[in-house]
């Protein structure tokens, strides 16, 4: 049986498809935040579902129960959610993909989501991730771009992945990527460790700009830009407050700076920031100016 459930089959214009997994892949729910950000951003609809019941261990991954409207019980199973945002101005379209991380068949599920790619004629597919790391909040969130396509790798200024070790689903949908000759990059956002069980807004914005050149598209962020300033003070009020959190702060500022390990942020060229402002105004579109 199908795994996945169509209800729309969009025409859609040489689309992207950016993927984040809740769960393992998704330190600070910073890459769920972003896709779920570029999702209400552009008003995107759902097209199609994966079906759970081949990919989920269900005693370990508990379906929730709700009431609707205070009567009616409602079952919510692990979702796994393709979206597609037309966006006008633009060069290409978005598909996008909210999801939790599969218990079972990460192959098959994998088969599936390049499976979706392909009937949407998607050029290349691009995951975020977020890991956690020993870096300090205080900093600019280093972004990790990394692809297997020499010709990506080039274009980009990625690198090429050297790790070896346990992966994701990330890892594996990647790996089926490159079986089906489908062109795939990765985004990962490093948070820190000691702040891991807060949504990290930051990190989210960091990942939604590095995508922004990676797609081609421009994405008004001024909510996510107002709540990474509250997070920061909120942050910074905290560390504040303990002498031994912010001895490890300082520490680990130190140590940055010490091996200049600090993330520089890339500076586009002017051509570069001429295009990405043609591109803005073309996609806020006329009588939508300051």
């Amino acid at each position: 049986m199908d795994p996945i459930v169509w209800t729309d089959r969009p025409q859609l214009r040489d689309p992207v498809l950016a993927c984040a997994f809740t769960g393992w892949n998704d330190a600070g729910q910073a890459a769920s935040a972003a896709v779920g950000f570029l999702v209400d951003s552009f008003d995107a609809t759902p097209i199609a579902r994966v079906d759970p019941e081949e990919f989920y261990d269900f005693t370990a991954v508990r379906p929730n129960v709700k009431l609707s409207e205070g009567r009616t019980r409602i079952i919510e199973w692990p979702s796994n959610t393709f979206h597609a945002a037309h966006i006008s101005g633009a060069e290409r379209d978005l598909v996008l993909m909210q999801g939790t991380e599969p218990s079972l068949r990460w192959r098959g599920f994998s088969e599936a989501v390049v499976q979706v790619a392909r009937e949407l004629n998607v050029r290349m597919v691009v995951t975020l991730g977020a890991l956690l790391a020993d870096v300090p909040h205080t900093r600019p969130v280093g972004i990790t771009g990394l692809a297997s396509d020499e010709s990506l790798i080039e274009r980009l200024g990625f690198r090429r992945s050297n790790y070896e070790g346990p992966t994701g689903i990330v890892g594996v949908l990647h790996d089926a990527c490159a079986r089906a000759k489908l062109p795939s990059a990765s985004l990962w956002a490093a948070v820190p460790h000691y702040i891991a069980a807060a949504p990290n807004p930051k990190a989210a914005l960091a990942l939604l700009r590095r995508f922004e050149g990676l797609a081609g598209v421009v994405v008004d962020a001024t909510d996510l830009e107002e709540a990474t300033g509250d997070y920061e003070r909120q942050v910074s009020a905290a560390v504040s407050s303990d002498p031994e959190v912010r001895a490890f702060v300082e520490q680990l500022e130190e140590s940055m700076d010490e091996e200049d390990e600090e993330p520089t942020p890339h500076i586009p060229s002017a051509d570069a920031i001429a295009r990405d402002f043609q591109r803005f105004l073309r996609q806020r579109g006329p009588g939508e100016g300051a």
